[in-house]
């Protein structure tokens, strides 16, 4: 048996679904993205609309470029995943919390550089980058780099599903 120095998850996952299924196969095509220069106003208004919890950010040329997500914005009201319920009431009350982000547009609070997947990866791949990431998607791009999808956690427990009927 051949090693390949990945976690238990990835083994678990190719045992379940196989090394053969290939994020291509699961993946969501149709992909919302924005760019650097779009509102985060507006880009909260497209989370909540399509109950989706980040977005791809592309250039000109359709190259992932950063992501942005539900956190990075709730990051400017200065919501951050470690603050306690005594620190958000804290905040109501006035006080300011740490390290806030701040931006108007979704170049100034997007995380960047974004990490990508290519179509042809396993599923198991994609899992272990999520997982030593702690992210919970990832934009999936073609040979030159170009986004055509997005694999979230959500796409993946999909395929596990329909692999264990």
């Amino acid at each position: 048996m051949k090693t390949t120095g990945t976690k238990k998850t990835d083994g678990h996952l190719r045992a379940m679904i196989g090394s053969e299924v290939h994020v291509q196969d699961v993946m969501t095509r149709d992909v919302i993205s924005v760019v650097k220069y779009d509102s985060v106003v507006q880009v909260a208004h497209i989370l909540s609309e399509k109950n989706i919890s980040g977005l791809p950010v592309v250039n000109k040329e359709n190259r992932v470029i950063g992501i942005i997500t539900q956190a990075d914005i709730l990051s400017i009201m200065g919501v951050r995943k470690g603050n306690t319920f005594k620190d958000l009431l804290k905040h109501m009350l006035g006080e300011p919390l740490p390290e806030c982000k701040s931006g108007d547009i979704v170049g100034e609070i997007m995380a960047a550089p974004a990490l990508t997947i290519k179509a042809n990866a396993s599923i198991a791949e994609a899992v272990q980058i999520m997982d030593e990431r702690k992210i919970r998607r990832l934009p999936v791009v073609d040979s030159k780099d170009k986004l055509i999808g997005i694999i979230s956690r959500a796409d993946i427990l999909k395929a596990v599903i329909r692999n264990l009927k």
